[in-house]
């Protein structure tokens, strides 16, 4: 799998063949297909890798928040997220948005949502703040992350990653609303 991901970020997924990705790994050609069946099945791998390593990355950052400190933990949540996307976007890009555009179940469901969905229903739980749907502010929270991540590197040179964080920071604590008690 590194192999492959360095050849992908190298050359890209079109021009990287098996056979690059066995040799850069130095492997023989039938111990691939002992983990994968194709390409795709390295890019689905490395995908979940990514979202995995993410997710690992978002959680260390939550957890160094006191319990009680839901404000906190939710602009941890924000900024861990936005340093996470711009510090691979080349390897996310490769890996979600490559040779098959990711589905629309693909787009909703998957694990940071998930930990997020989580984090917003615990903070309603310990009457932090009001939410009516968590799962909904959660996928809304996700995809806005993407979009304005996206629009960053789309419109400007060099991304001002600490601006875009306090952006999304701020965003994210006004999704949630004032606490319910």
């Amino acid at each position: 799998m590194n192999a492959a991901q360095r050849l992908f970020l190298e050359q890209g997924v079109g021009p990287t063949t098996i056979e690059r990705i066995t040799s850069g790994a130095e492997v023989a050609k039938g111990t691939f297909y002992l983990y994968f069946s194709s390409k795709e099945d390295i890019l689905a791998a490395l995908g979940e890798r990514f979202s995995q390593e993410l997710l690992a990355r978002i959680k260390t950052a939550v957890a160094a928040k006191p319990a009680d400190d839901w404000k906190g933990k939710l602009e941890t949540w924000a900024r861990a997220c936005v340093a996470g996307y711009i510090d691979s976007i080349r390897l996310h890009d490769i890996v979600f948005y490559g040779p098959h555009p990711p589905t629309r179940e693909g787009l909703v469901d998957n694990i940071v949502i998930d930990h997020l969905y989580g984090l917003l229903q615990a903070g309603v739980d310990a009457g932090a703040w009001s939410i009516d749907d968590p799962r909904f502010t959660a996928v809304f929270l996700f995809s806005g992350l993407h979009g304005v991540v996206d629009d960053a590197f789309t419109k400007e040179k060099r991304v001002n990653r600490s601006r875009l964080a306090h952006r999304l920071e701020r965003l994210c604590l006004s999704a949630v609303g004032p606490a319910s008690v």
